[in-house]
């Protein structure tokens, strides 16, 4: 993802780290994401990714009743 945080007015999203290390910014509050990790985004809160190795990261993410003009920047 990288660049700005943002948000969901209504939906929530899901982040299963499927490959790498990442950090997962949620509120401005940074988490190691190692492979394997599991995040939970519920509406309203900010969120960002991000890498600070050399190595890719792979991620899958979910969204729940997905409405395309649903963000907060």
């Amino acid at each position: 993802m990288g660049g700005k945080a943002h948000g969901h007015n209504v939906i929530d999203e899901t982040f299963f780290f499927i490959e790498g290390d990442g950090i997962m910014i949620i509120d401005d509050k940074e988490y190691p994401a190692p492979q394997g990790s599991v995040f939970l985004c519920e509406p309203k809160e900010m969120h960002n990714i991000r890498n600070d190795s050399s190595t890719p990261i792979k991620i899958v993410f979910i969204k729940g009743d997905y409405k395309p003009d649903d963000k907060i920047e």
